[in-house]
């Protein structure tokens, strides 16, 4: 049995690069070697595992159906190995430089901003990119390598997360909107009359199953600070972090809708590293101060 590979890198680096290149002159051009070594890299390959990468066509080589499947699998190889090499040098040269933050604006602003001057305080050298996303904006920050940390509500396929609060909604309105003025419980029947103000999910495709109810006036915003104004205003209702509106609550801005058993909701949110096993040691300390700082609040 093999002890292990018998390929080097830079051999599937020579394959790859044949392709990409356009030819075997190229090839050697871009990898700053001769065509000799280049094609020896690739015929070393095709012996090894004793199949045929190109054939030639004219006086040109074409992958065949065999090295289309080593030029895949060697580009994701390839890429693989100088992420394991980044995150290698990242925890060699401690705290990183930038740390890539997906937040979702349900989270409470004050904390978070709370959380980022401790942190800023620990690493003033280490720049963070904050992402303020909503609904599928945040797992797609996770999925398209923008985040190094999440909060979110939502855990992408082939990530982990933990627990790190439970949010609760309050459906709410101003207090001489209309449908306080009917002093009575509401249902969504009386919802759907009304103008529904919603902040729209900042991922790439929308999903039209996070409305929250069905109506035929709607407000769709971008920023939650518009939603809260635009309630506040008396414009709608809303569905709205308690945490976040807790001012406009105390001081009688908006008051929640006595809905028919319903007039809350909650929301779990996630505290995501995007690679657990090689996070820097700035992402790992910027995650132990929001689960600290999320306890602190919750007590």
């Amino acid at each position: 049995m093999s002890s292990g590979p018998n390929i080097a890198l830079d051999q599937w680096r020579a394959l790859v690069a044949v392709v990409d290149a356009g030819g075997y002159a190229q090839a050697a051009e871009a990898l700053h070697k001769s065509q000799s070594a280049v094609t020896y890299a690739v015929q070393k390959i095709e012996a090894l595992l004793g199949v045929k990468a190109f054939e030639i066509e004219g006086r040109k080589a074409v992958l065949t159906p065999t090295g289309r499947m080593l030029h895949r699998r060697a580009q994701a190889l390839l890429a693989a190995a100088g992420d394991l090499e980044e995150a290698a040098r990242t925890l060699s040269a401690g705290w990183e430089a930038e740390i890539g933050l997906a937040v979702e604006v349900l989270f409470p602003g004050d904390l978070l901003l709370d959380c980022l001057a401790q942190f800023g305080a620990e690493s003033p050298r280490t720049r963070i990119e904050l992402i303020e996303s909503v609904l599928g904006g945040t797992p797609e920050a996770l999925l398209t390598g923008q985040a190094d940390l999440a909060v979110t509500p939502q855990i992408p396929p082939g990530f982990l997360g933990t627990s790190l609060q439970r949010m609760r909604l309050l459906a709410v309105a101003h207090p001489a909107h209309a449908l306080h003025r009917l002093g009575r419980e509401l249902d969504y029947a009386d919802l759907a009359a009304h103008r529904h103000v919603t902040v729209r999910g900042t991922g790439a495709r929308r999903d039209r199953r996070s409305e929250t109810v069905e109506v035929e006036q709607r407000w769709t915003v971008s920023h939650m600070a518009t939603s809260i104004a635009a309630v506040r205003a008396g414009y709608g209702f809303a569905w709205l972090p308690e945490a976040r509106i807790a001012g406009e609550l105390a001081r009688g801005e908006l008051k929640a809708l006595p809905l028919r058993g319903a007039e809350e909701r909650f929301v779990e949110l996630y505290l995501v590293l995007a690679d657990p096993e090689f996070a820097g040691p700035g992402v790992r300390r910027l995650a132990e101060i929001l689960r600290a700082a999320v306890a602190r609040a919750d007590a």
